[in-house]
């Protein structure tokens, strides 16, 4: 049987299920790989007529034969919304921002999609699970409470990105294709605290293949983008670095116009991805992978490789 995608690491430290709610499992290599691609010209328009002789796959230097390709448009969008209620976050408004923010992800949504409110400091906390209700949204943000203490930023992301792959999206219907996950970390993006490196997260989120969007909430003081040398630019450079390692990406937010551009293009592209599918290599352990797009006017953004041959839990447990 061809299993397609990728499986979840379980997180270190995380409950052992008993042996009643224990995941199944198998031992034989993934004998396929499916990635999602967003490709967008230099304009930065997504594109969308695009085909399996349009891509080419890159792993671990060497071309492998795609099996398909097809672009799932319109699909379905689930948000993992994680709001950073670290003490540093009560700086220049910038919880306020956070929440001002996570109110234009959700107002971009459409009827069948779905979110889920988070908030961390050095612990994440589920304000409420994926809901397509509006109220149900507001009422979570409503009830974050005000920024105190440090930060993990990288065990949050690692935590969510656990829990939220395994709680199964609804089936989609005849004809229609499944909900896009993707996780949406609103900070300040100064980690104090995290037990994990950025490249352990980046392995762990990048392996369940669950794209993580940051949208750095700071003030026009700090905006990297106008004093580069700064520490806010340290620090968005290193979750940059996560983002697109994920098949996501990084946006800055230091006016109420910035975030409401970013909400709307986190959702738009989510719902318009390739899928492109390929056969897993033989060799056990991390393979990375490189999309590329014949046309040198497109640019391919994708996960940064896979886990090939090694045992792993088909589910987890909440």
């Amino acid at each position: 049987m061809l299993l397609i995608g990728l499986l979840s690491l379980v997180l270190p430290g995380a409950p052992e299920a008993s042996a009643q709610d224990a995941p199944q499992r198998f031992t034989s290599a993934v004998d396929v790989v499916s990635v999602t691609a967003v490709v967008r010209d230099r304009r930065g328009r997504l594109v969308r007529d695009l085909d399996r002789a349009d891509f080419t796959v890159i792993e671990g230097g060497q071309a492998r034969p795609l099996l398909d390709v097809r672009l799932e448009a319109e699909a379905p969008v689930r948000l993992a919304v994680l709001v950073d209620v670290s003490g540093s976050m009560r700086v220049g408004g910038r919880a306020v921002d956070a929440r001002l923010a996570a109110q234009q992800l959700f107002s971009a949504l459409r009827p069948g999609d779905e979110a889920a409110v988070y908030a961390f400091d050095t612990q994440l906390e589920r304000m409420t699970g994926f809901t397509a209700d509006p109220e149900q949204l507001q009422g979570a943000l409503d009830s974050v409470m005000p920024p105190f203490g440090q930060t993990s930023i990288l065990d949050a992301v690692a935590q969510a990105a656990q829990e939220t792959a395994s709680q199964a999206p609804r089936p989609a219907g005849p004809g229609r294709v499944p909900a896009r996950l993707a996780i949406v970390l609103l900070t300040d993006g100064i980690d104090t605290s995290s037990r994990l490196s950025p490249s352990e997260v980046m392995g762990i989120a990048g392996e369940i293949d669950v794209p993580v969007y940051v949208l750095a909430v700071l003030s026009p003081v700090d905006d990297p983008r106008h004093h580069p040398d700064g520490k806010a630019a340290q620090a968005a450079s290193e979750l940059g670095n996560l983002s697109r390692w994920t098949g996501g990406e990084l946006f800055t937010a230091s006016a109420p116009a910035h975030a409401s551009i970013a909400a709307r293009q986190i959702v738009d592209e989510l719902r318009h991805q390739y899928v492109l599918a390929f056969e897993a290599s033989p060799e056990r352990g991390w393979r990375p992978v490189e999309v590329r797009a014949r046309n040198p006017r497109h640019s391919v953004r994708t996960r940064a490789g896979y886990m090939a041959g090694t045992e792993r839990p088909t589910g987890l447990q909440d």
